[in-house]
């Protein structure tokens, strides 16, 4: 399968040049800097990433470019096309002052097969401090804004001083960033590179993915029982199809309710899992995830808790699966992405990514491991799953858990799941004028109780001593970096007047708007 290999140097949106990629139905991998698959015969191209780094920094990240410069089309984006300038002869140095924001393509040559289709003074997004002020010998300059003269260049496959072939390739760089949604014909820049220049042939897509993940499990399980956890999300429900279609009975899926799902959830859950005709084992472990929370404050000691508690639940009803011997779970590609950088540090930690524990003796399986969430969506509509499962918001694995500042009761579970069933049923029914429901509009939406604050309020013409509620509601295309949502201040106000009338220990409701970063989505 043709594949587009884009080489990650610790930059911010290297993730996003994958999904561009991967929505011109191209495959493609995100690998460190350092690990270019040399003997992969079905790289067709290779994108080299931003970086936080200086290429004159002693620890900025650096790679043989002989590996495929020459051998396969490179891109060089912002300092992968500083990179290449300063490794192959050419200059880079310290900007007079840091180049960020909008520019314009003051000059571009829509000769180039880089730039075909590109509008006179297209805008641009710059981010970097170092500007490349001399490029390589038999370099030539395709686009220049107003400060940044070698904006955009290439050379020619003939002009490669290590050319020996015929067969040469040549070599794109670009200052700005064309992965991002400021570069406003970024895309058709992107499409150039991948589908003209690299000849993808465009057939990755979610039918494609569907038949060969099929036929790919068929083969790799055989008659092998697998256990699969489902968490009533969008991935784990996707992956239990899949795994479904391909061996059917001997797939035994185990969903654990830790007490914290929202209201109804468990119930509502395993009912859509038997009209998926999967085979589910629902265990209700609620009383011994409170027990072992009780008095516990700390967030990361409550998260600690529950995955150690959810780990040893699961394991006991896996075991009575005495034959299984693959487990598989709904691991995407940020997950594996986020979970270790390309300096080997854990960035961020994944319930689903890191391995087995030891005493299970069982064979992971992931089958959504090269997929973005958005793919992970059109793989379930492919299949035909119903469209609420496919639009579900993400929802942590702690659950409300990491939606209560302070201690976790049973009772402050109940008020919160009563505010947020009030707050995403809202979202849900509320029409906006575009015809779109204000649910399918954001990427994530809940409730969070302050129970650790208690706030003034007049009730009934007496004084109350209550909890406020605050709602979270923000936009992101993968979470990585999310805006709060500008929700309509007629749904705000009915949404606060419900939930202070029907909940009983709330009498404040307050909106977060605060974006990631700096404020994470979740508040512990």
């Amino acid at each position: 399968m043709q594949k587009i290999i884009i080489l990650d140097f610790g930059s911010q949106t290297t993730q996003l040049i994958g999904r561009r990629v991967r929505e011109l139905d191209t495959f493609c991998e995100i690998l460190p800097y350092n690990k270019f698959p040399k003997d992969d015969p079905d790289v067709i191209g290779v994108i080299l990433s931003g970086s936080p780094y200086s290429v004159h920094d002693p620890e900025a990240f650096k790679v043989d470019l002989s590996q495929f410069v020459g051998r396969l089309p490179v891109l060089g984006i912002c300092y992968g096309a500083q990179f290449i300038s300063h490794t192959l002869g050419g200059k880079v140095e310290k900007a007079d002052s840091r180049e960020y924001g909008r520019a314009n393509l003051q000059t571009v040559d829509v000769t180039n097969p880089l730039f075909k289709g590109f509008e006179p003074n297209s805008q641009v997004w710059m981010s970097h401090g170092d500007t490349i002020t001399a490029i390589p010998d038999g370099f030539q300059i395709i686009g220049s804004t107003k400060d940044v003269r070698n904006a955009a260049f290439w050379c020619p496959a003939e002009k490669l001083s290590n050319s020996k072939s015929s067969n040469c390739k040549s070599v794109w760089a670009v200052q700005f960033h064309p992965e991002v949604y400021h570069t406003l014909q970024g895309k058709q820049l992107l499409k150039n590179f991948v589908v003209d220049i690299c000849g993808s042939h465009q057939d990755w897509s979610a039918a494609s993915f569907v038949d060969t993940t099929v036929a790919e499990l068929k083969a790799q399980l055989g008659t092998d029982r697998v256990i699969l956890g489902l968490s009533g999300g969008v991935d784990s429900s996707v992956a239990a199809v899949l795994l479904n279609k391909a061996i059917g009975k001997n797939l035994t899926c185990i969903f654990v309710d830790h007490g914290m799902l929202r209201k109804n959830e468990f119930q509502q859950v395993m009912d859509d899992y038997k009209v998926l005709g999967l085979n589910v084992i629902g265990v209700d472990a609620s009383e011994k995830f409170f027990s072992d929370l009780a008095g516990v404050t700390d967030p990361e000691q409550k998260r600690k808790i529950i995955g150690r508690d959810f780990v040893e639940v699961f394991n006991a009803e896996a075991r009575k699966i005495t034959d299984a011997r693959w487990l598989a779970q709904g691991t995407i590609y940020p997950d594996r992405i986020e979970s270790l950088n390309i300096t080997g540090k854990v960035i961020k930690s994944h319930h689903n990514v890191g391995g087995l524990p030891e005493e299970m003796h069982l064979q992971l399986c992931e089958p959504l491991k090269w997929l973005f969430k958005d793919e992970v969506r059109r793989v379930g509509r492919q299949m035909g799953m119903p469209e609420h499962l496919i639009t579900r918001h993400p929802f942590p694995g702690p659950g409300l858990a990491v939606r209560i500042l302070g201690d976790i009761t049973p009772e402050k579970v109940r008020i919160l799941q009563d505010a947020d069933d009030i707050y995403i049923r809202g979202l849900r029914e509320y029409v906006d004028t575009d015809g779109e429901t204000l649910y399918n509009k954001v990427w994530q939406a809940g409730a969070i109780l302050l129970s650790t604050v208690r706030s003034v309020g007049v009730m009934g013409d007496e004084r109350t001593y209550e909890h406020p509620v605050a709602l979270r509601a923000v936009t992101s295309t993968d979470a990585m970096t999310a805006d709060w949502a500008h929700l309509p201040y007629d749904f705000m106000a009915k949404v606060s007047n419900e939930i202070i009338n029907k909940v009983r220990g709330v009498n404040r409701v307050c909106y977060d708007i605060s974006s990631k970063p700096p404020a994470t989505i979740e508040w512990e």
